[in-house]
């Protein structure tokens, strides 16, 4: 999948966007929302935009895929 990944710079974002995204999150295996991530990584995948970072409270994986509905 890497391969295909188009990265972006995360921080163009403006501070309240960085903010929102970091914070209101949910952690597959902690089963919880709004736990946070960090270490935030923003890229296209196949016409997708994802930011990827690391759960708060576990370090797994928080994936969030943004929609139409995010812009």
């Amino acid at each position: 999948m890497h391969k295909d990944r188009v990265e972006r710079d995360f921080s163009a974002r403006s501070e309240e966007e960085q903010q929102a995204f970091l914070q209101e999150t949910w952690c597959d295996n902690c089963q919880e929302a709004n736990l946070g991530m960090q270490n935030p990584r923003e890229y296209l995948y196949k016409g997708v935009i994802f930011i990827e970072g690391e759960c708060n409270r576990c370090a797994s994986v928080v994936l969030t895929e943004l929609t139409e509905d995010d812009f």
